[in-house]
């Protein structure tokens, strides 16, 4: 949690001076005549780039007629920004190993825009929302290759799928013919038949084939991560968006027994005939339903759409058409279901899904044509030059080896040090790619050794790209290289304002003290009433309301104890009755509102005192192992109150009441008969706290006044007068201004420590610029 903490504040303080990319920021440089100093921290100049970069993107010069006001005072927090950086820099705390790994961190996240292109992802949102607008139902026939094989053996199975299609053309049936031929695991219980589905539920170039053909025609090959696929289209459908239902399920294996079976479909039968004549369909699910995680939220499940769940489930939630209808029992291979319609929703608009598609687009196969388009983008921007005769000799020193992910070189090859390719005039030697290859091996039996060899020549070049690019991002970006700035400099501005403000004011008692001290006039109470204000319904809520504060401690219903019984004469526990005594313990500790009344009985036959010492027992036990004494209350009735006057057993009891003084007792039973009925409000009031209480005049006593059609009665205990707060009343506000005051006084020793100097010149220049 702590982590999670100082990375929400160093957000926070990075967002304060603004992290939106601004791509016409201009550079720094300390030889730009055209990006002059504008003041000095000590010694250490401050640049006007610096400060428009942060200062634009905050909107500084929104409203032209403040322009002056807001340069001069924004100006001021910009240069107490930068006085506590460069005091943690001047600590070298910007050199220690664990603010570098942080700051490694960040960049790599803040890097991440800049390694896709942003105009393709916008293309494929708007795609997959296209796609999104209907449902197709296709089969389809997949001959598996994978993504690694060689081009020998990616055409032998080209060629197969050719063949099959030429059969599908014609006129062979397509569904036998998946049957037949396809490698699809599925393909023995569906035929081929995929059923419907829309976008982002299959691989993407399966996906983008399905909605360009046309309903009744084959597509043309298709490759994927599994190989090459056939589709057939049979048919196309608008969106049926989402539906939320309810169910209550009887669990019931496809290959149960018979007569377990036949039980399951008489209770679903029964639940259902229960539901056709009224019973409340929350009950029945509670007391039924075999789905743990619905049964206690009415069954309700969620949201999904086509191509989510079980077709047979699916398409019987969706023929549901109004709030509230209830589906004949269905079966499913989890067993039997009753569905209920909660919702329909049509297909959202693009503005309301774009944020989760951006997501899922990222994430989904697209994301591989993304990849592909940086890739040959870096290749011409960073100008990758490959050596061909090198490669050639690398490719050469592939063995058998490299099949079992064993392979090694001869770390005295002469070779080593020749250059595959460059990237902008780095060298990438030949050594370089051996020790990838080493670390990236990986067994392959099926492909030879000079392919696997130019399998990892292509992942070291585009790895290679990717990492320079990575590397390089300030140089090509400026509006990174300020960004990345602002967080190096909001890990350092945490680092400090932690030590010298926020612990130092939680952890400092004596000097909060003494601020208290110095300033305890800014801490007052206003006048205040202590008392309850009771908001009832109606009169009669109200004459209840008042039988039962007459009578407190009011009656806890739940949880209930039963009596422990004894045998004739005797006062000790049993293991049993430890037990019963010990939930009496965990329920009293959890709740310290609660009052246990103990009672303890005797049957007339029994030696007198031995109620008494029952009760003793009972309390004894309870008090020694954790509860609260004042949380007792003991009553002995003796023999006066026989529970059987034939059962002497029955007689010789101790029995439990829970009770308690909370008045929210009070409220949930009133409002278990009518919701509403009364609101209850108890504490402490200032003037303008509560409206109704403003009303009356303050002084102790009883008020009943009509407000907004409802009878609201007060109690008044006392009233106090005006009074400064006491130091522990005043805390959290005095911490607050207490972080404030230390705030300011480290700024003015760090404003004697770095003096600020500023350049009025081009101060009055950042003023009147346009």
């Amino acid at each position: 949690m702590r982590i999670f903490h100082r990375i929400m504040i160093v957000v926070a303080l990075v967002l304060y001076w603004g992290c939106k990319t601004n791509k016409s920021a201009t550079q720094n440089t300390t030889t730009n005549p055209a990006d002059p100093v504008i003041a000095y921290l000590g010694q250490t100049p401050v640049y006007r780039s610096e400060f428009l970069y942060v200062y634009d993107k905050n909107g500084g010069i929104a409203d032209t007629t403040n322009q002056v006001k807001s340069i001069a005072e924004y100006l001021d927090l910009y240069l107490n920004f930068r006085l506590k950086v460069q005091e943690a820099e001047s600590m070298g705390l910007d050199t220690l190993g664990s603010f570098k790994q942080e700051l490694s961190g960040y960049r790599e996240q803040l890097g991440e825009p800049y390694l896709v292109d942003s105009s393709v992802t916008r293309t494929l949102i708007r795609e997959a929302y296209e796609h999104m607008k209907e449902e197709i139902r296709a089969s389809h026939i997949l001959l598996s290759v994978s993504p690694e094989a060689p081009p020998e053996d990616t055409s032998k199975i080209y060629n197969q799928i050719l063949e099959i299609r030429q059969k599908a053309l014609n006129g062979q049936d397509f569904n036998e013919l998946a049957r037949q031929s396809s490698q699809d695991p599925s393909v023995q219980t569906n035929g081929g038949d995929l059923g419907y589905f829309t976008a982002l539920q299959m691989v993407y170039p399966f996906e983008k084939a399905a909605y360009q053909t046309p309903v009744g025609s084959i597509s043309q090959p298709v490759r994927t991560k599994f190989g090459y696929h056939l589709l057939k289209i049979a048919d196309r459908r608008p969106s049926r968006g989402k539906v939320t239902v309810a169910h209550i399920m009887v669990r019931i294996n496809p290959d149960a027994p018979e007569a377990d079976a036949k039980a399951a479909k008489q209770k679903i039968d029964e639940i259902y005939s229960r539901i056709q004549k009224g019973e409340s369909w929350d009950k029945l699910c509670a007391d039924f339903s075999e789905d743990g995680n619905s049964r206690n939220k009415g069954g309700v499940l969620a949201p999904f759409s086509t191509g989510s769940t079980l077709p047979e489930f699916e398409n019987v939630a969706f023929a549901l058409n109004n709030k509230g209808d209830i589906s004949q029992p269905i079966q499913t291979p989890y067993g039997w279901h009753i569905l209920k319609l909660i919702e329909k929703k049509n297909l959202e608009t693009f503005t309301q899904l774009e944020p989760t598609l951006r997501q899922k687009v990222t994430k989904d196969s697209r994301s591989e044509l993304n990849r592909k388009l940086l890739l040959d983008r870096l290749r011409k921007e960073d100008k990758l030059v490959e050596n061909a005769d090198v490669r050639k000799i690398a490719f050469a020193q592939a063995t058998d080896s490299l099949k079992r992910a064993v392979w090694k070189y001869n770390e005295t090859d002469k070779n080593l040090g020749l250059t595959l390719f460059t990237i902008k005039n780095q060298k990438y030697t030949v050594k370089e790619f051996f020790n990838y290859v080493k670390a990236n091996q990986q067994p392959r039996e099926k492909l030879t050794p000079v392919y696997q060899m130019q399998l990892l020549y292509t992942e070291f070049v585009n790895e290679s790209l990717i990492k320079y690019e990575k590397q390089h991002l300030e140089e090509k970006y400026p509006d990174f290289k300020y960004l990345l700035k602002e967080y190096h400099d909001g890990i350092l501005l945490f680092q400090r304002m932690e030590s010298e403000v926020w612990s130092k004011s939680l952890s400092d008692t004596i000097g909060q003290k003494r601020y208290y001290e110095a300033n305890k006039t800014n801490y007052q109470w206003k006048q205040r009433v202590i008392g309850t204000i009771y908001n009832a319904a109606d009169n009669s809520v109200l004459t209840e309301l008042k039988s039962k504060l007459a009578s407190r401690p009011f009656a806890v219903t739940n949880p209930k104890y039963p009596a422990l019984s004894f045998a004739k004469n005797v006062t000790t526990l049993t293991p049993q009755q430890k037990e019963q005594l010990d939930q009496i313990i965990q329920t009293l500790n959890l709740d310290k509102a609660l009052i246990v009344e103990i009672s303890g009985y005797a049957d007339k036959s029994e030696k007198a005192g031995t109620s008494a010492a029952r009760n003793q027992a009972v309390s004894t036990y309870l008090t020694e192992h954790g509860a609260d004494i004042t949380q007792l209350i003991i009553r002995d009735f003796g023999s006066s109150t026989p529970a059987s006057r034939t059962d002497a057993k029955r007689n010789s009891r101790v029995a439990f009441a829970m009770v308690s003084n909370d008045k929210s007792v009070l409220e949930r039973q009133l409002n278990a008969k009518k919701p509403l009925s009364i609101e209850i409000t108890e504490g402490i009031f200032q003037k303008g706290d509560n409206a109704v209480l403003d009303q009356i005049t303050w002084k102790p006593g009883t008020y009943t006044i009509n407000n907004n059609g409802r009878v609201v009665y007060i109690e008044i205990v006392s009233v106090e007068e005006p009074r400064v707060k006491t130091f522990e009343e005043a805390r959290g506000q005095l911490i607050s201004d207490y972080q404030s005051y230390l705030e300011k006084d480290w700024l003015n020793s760090l404003r004697q420590k770095f003096p600020i100097k500023l350049v009025d010149t081009e101060i009055e220049a950042l003023k009147n610029r346009k």
